[in-house]
């Protein structure tokens, strides 16, 4: 029946589409009217047509995404009794970020499955003793444990290497070649994101700085074990974050395959910090639910969800279970765990998948001919390039063009938030001796904020 009705209907191609709107648009001009331009450097048409798509892009997506928790591991004991309540109620992954090489490892992995449990380590800090005491521990059992290890991205949030440019890259060589795990280099794009770069840069810098990895571990013959893992971070537009994912798979897939390495990747992806605000907090619940979504529908591997009220309240067990139930509903309830790959074949997706990687490809070219990632974050070119984006944005946000609801567009002049600050919400500024700039994170409503608060 359905087959016989179509057949009554006549193919329109993109063409004449184009011309019906050019005919009903009455002389006005079609890419002024309706072409949108935007800060990634791509145009979003009207509409978009199967002859936009030449041929779908094969981009490998896991067969299902799990439910992150990260724990700040202050205490083994609290830490591990907090790991095994949240996996009791619903989470499925463990992401702890631990702060000192001397955590009790027996205490902090009591009683989980570590089998059967993704868990990520965040060390803060790179050490060869470490990992001898964490290998021995897990001699003889079977685990999914990913090790985040980023030397290159720490010397970019910091400023600094841990010790120094030979010891890091020895100590690091000394972790790959003696360790046995899920993954171990894990690189941090969510710095570039929360910093204001552009998708594009955020994907060209991911790039190159694998880049960096591939070739020091192509020279030093060390064969690197497990996947690469990228540490995500997914902003406001919604259908180019999707794309942003998959366009990081097949970026990453081209580049491994010239240095014959794996060409999977894991990616572990959370909601951007960028437009995060302090007033009017509730709307943060709609913000990274809709980020959540987009790491969800772009093929992330585990999604970890931030609480609403992440940057002024310390952590705590209302923010954290609204945060997992938010992932709980969109996994169960919305249905989001069903159907692998489900942004494939739609024509502005895939279209936006492609433009994010050949713009992305066109900067990483020039990193790589202006002496790779790492000299051109030595000589501040990098930095300089995510603060002209990030000042463009921020122009954009000043002049209210981009709006962040209850913030600079319908904001409650009855809110108060000076007696509710538990943490300090704004950018802080240490002054130290470093190598180079480092690449600093800044909300965009920092500065609005601050007037407000100054005013109670």
């Amino acid at each position: 029946m359905s087959e016989l009705l179509f057949e009554e209907f006549e193919e329109v191609s993109s063409r004449q589409w184009k011309q019906k709107i050019q005919f009903e648009l009455k002389g006005e001009d079609y890419n002024e009217k309706l072409v949108t331009k935007t800060r990634d450097g791509i145009n979003i048409k009207p509409f978009y047509h199967a002859d936009d798509v030449e041929e779908i892009a094969k981009i490998p997506s896991p067969a299902h995404w799990e439910i992150c928790e990260k724990i700040y591991v202050a205490s083994e004991g609290k830490s591990n009794k907090k790991a095994l309540q949240v996996l009791q109620k619903g989470a499925e992954s463990l992401w702890f970020i631990i702060p000192s090489e001397n955590v009790d490892l027996s205490n902090l992995f009591r009683d989980i499955n570590l089998e059967n449990t993704s868990i990520y380590l965040g060390l803060e800090f790179i050490s060869e003793a470490f990992i001898n005491k964490l290998n021995d521990f897990l001699k003889g059992r079977d685990h999914h444990i990913f090790l985040q290890t980023d030397i290159i991205g720490n010397l970019a949030r910091t400023g600094n290497w841990y010790f120094n440019l030979k010891e890091d890259h020895h100590i690091l060589n000394t972790i790959v070649e003696k360790s046995n795990y899920k993954g171990i280099l894990s690189i941090d794009g969510s710095l570039y994101q929360n910093a204001g770069a552009t998708i594009p840069q955020e994907l060209a810098y991911c790039l190159a700085q694998a880049n960096e990895y591939l070739n020091h571990f192509s020279s030093s013959h060390t064969k690197l074990n497990g996947e690469f893992q990228f540490l995500i971070s997914t902003g406001t537009n919604y259908f180019f974050e999707i794309a942003k994912i998959r366009a990081l798979r097949l970026l990453f897939a081209s580049l491994a395959s010239e240095f014959k390495a794996l060409e999977s990747c894991h990616i572990l992806a959370q909601p951007t910090k960028r437009d995060k605000t302090l007033y009017d907090y509730n709307v943060n619940l709609l913000r990274t639910t809709t980020q959540s979504m987009s790491a969800v529908l772009g093929g992330a591997n585990a999604v970890y969800n931030s609480p609403y009220d992440a940057i002024y309240h310390k952590n705590n067990d209302f923010g954290d279970r609204i945060a997992r139930n938010q992932l709980l509903v969109l996994k169960h309830e919305s249905y989001l765990d069903k159907v692998s790959n489900a942004a494939e074949g739609a024509y502005y997706i895939e279209e936006l998948t492609l433009q994010l990687a050949e713009k992305a490809l066109e900067i990483f070219k020039e990193i790589e001919a202006g002496g790779g990632f790492l000299k051109q974050l030595k000589e501040g070119i990098i930095q300089k390039k995510i603060e002209e984006s990030a000042s463009r944005e921020q122009g954009r946000f000043d002049k209210g063009e981009l709006v962040l609801i209850g913030t600079n567009k319908f904001e409650n002049k009855e809110d108060k938030m000076k007696n509710d600050l538990e943490l300090y919400p704004f950018l802080k500024i240490n002054p130290r001796k470093t190598l180079l700039k480092p690449i600093l994170e800044r909300r965009l409503a920092e500065n609005l904020e601050k007037e407000r608060l100054e005013k109670e």
